[in-house]
């Protein structure tokens, strides 16, 4: 029983339709999944990711509307990570974020690979990470409309960078719980766990700050990182282990697309457990994603009162500076 890596990182906007622009016109990602959040259904949930949303390659967003900005600090996702092919690939992208007006900086190496860091408008942290190694757990499918070019294009997520003020409680619950694995690549500011296969779509990477506060999350920040668990039979067994831990969790939660099972690491970092399946096609053709409101059947019957309380995604709200 082995978590095979990365399943999605769902973030905060408080601008859909600009999150909208930004992550397809400038990013090159598909929007496979136009939904609500099943626990707030006045807002937004958007996904982004490949051709069809494969597991691995999906980057979510909840749309809380005048959401204050978020203010870094420990007890949080740091940055998230997505993989591109090689250090071509990367060129590429320092040269069309700085022809967009994307804040970045200039590329790097962090833990043995090059990077290139980047904010999208509403600060959210962002590392390119080169992948030439291969993530062999992920599939990746081209969307073939995308602006981005396939040989540079985005092929999933890379590694989440959690920010702690102690290391070993959440080291015991990546390597003793979840059956991470440490490995070489500490270059002296991050430590490095995969899970799986490996590969940089696999990992979590750790950084220690001591000094830090911790962060307050808003727009531009991180909600929670989603671990792939193969089976369902498999994520049943997985709760048992939590169970049998003493860690407390949602239980089964069943969101259509994926099932899941929530609960925080010791420093207070939303981790979940996402199976593989049923998938994004479960109610749209593959040419059709992210074209119309997709609601999961439990909610279709609220439809017309859902959808009075959504913004419509091609008109931006006004700038907050909070």
């Amino acid at each position: 029983m082995q978590l095979t890596g990365v399943h999605h990182v769902s973030a905060l906007t408080a601008q859909a339709a600009r999150n909208l622009d930004f992550y397809t016109r400038v990013m090159g990602l598909r929007l496979v999944k136009r939904t609500v959040n099943q626990d707030d259904t006045s807002s937004y949930h958007l996904f982004y990711g490949d051709r069809q949303g494969s597991p691995g390659t999906e980057l979510t967003f909840f749309d809380v509307p005048y959401a204050a900005a978020n203010r870094p600090g420990v007890r949080s996702i740091s940055s998230i990570g997505l993989r591109v092919r090689d250090s071509r690939a990367l060129a590429y992208w320092q040269a069309r974020l700085a022809e967009c007006g994307v804040d970045s900086d200039m590329a790097a190496e962090r833990a043995g690979r090059p990077v290139l860091a980047l904010r999208d408008p509403e600060g959210q942290r962002l590392l390119l990470t080169v992948d030439q190694e291969g993530s062999p757990a992920t599939t990746y499918l081209h969307w073939a409309a995308s602006p981005v070019p396939e040989h540079a294009a985005i092929q999933g997520l890379g590694p989440v960078t959690l920010a702690v003020a102690q290391a070993e409680p959440t080291v015991e619950v990546l390597t003793g719980l979840m059956g991470f694995r440490e490995r070489p690549g500490d270059d002296g500011t991050v430590r490095v766990f995969a899970t799986g296969l490996g590969g940089a779509g696999a990992e979590v990477h750790l950084e220690v700050h001591p000094d830090w506060p911790p962060e307050r999350l808003g727009r531009g920040g991180t909600h929670h990182v989603a671990f792939r668990v193969p089976t369902e039979a498999e994520h049943l067994a997985w709760l048992d282990r939590l169970n049998s831990a003493g860690i407390r969790s949602s239980g089964l939660v069943d969101r259509y697309y994926f099932r899941s099972i929530y609960f925080r690491e010791p420093s207070g970092i939303l981790f979940e457990l996402a199976t593989d399946g049923p998938g994004f096609l479960a109610d749209e053709d593959v040419d059709h994603l992210g074209e119309r409101l997709a609601l999961p059947p439990f909610l279709e019957p609220r439809r017309g009162e859902i959808e009075s309380q959504l913004s419509p995604l091609d008109q931006p709200r006004p700038e907050v500076s909070r």
